[in-house]
């Protein structure tokens, strides 16, 4: 794994949905906006989560992901960064924070 963090954001209104993730987390970022996607009470929509997990995609293409997941089991603790942060007034309250540093 290259050490990189990426970051797409989205300002919809008061809301701000921010993700960060590194290749090892990427086919869990593309699940998270799906879940976005898919709750009503969000201002998030399905065609938000296209645009994103096309980006994502360019961030990270599919096929960096398998040189790195291989070398990052090999790591001395085994543990994944966190994918995704996403912040708005309510998301905040239902989705985890993460600090990536």
């Amino acid at each position: 794994m290259n050490g990189e963090i990426n970051v797409v954001a989205l300002v919809r209104g008061e809301e701000q949905y921010i993700f960060m993730f590194d290749e090892a987390n990427r086919t869990e970022t593309l699940r998270m906006l799906g879940r976005y996607a898919a709750d009503p009470e969000l201002a998030f929509t399905w065609y938000d989560a296209a645009v994103l997990s096309q980006k994502v995609r360019e961030m990270v293409p599919a096929k960096s992901i398998k040189t790195s997941t291989a070398a990052s089991s090999n790591t001395s603790s085994g543990q994944n960064v966190p994918t995704s942060v996403g912040t708005s007034s309510k998301v905040s309250k239902t989705a985890p924070r993460f600090n990536l540093s």
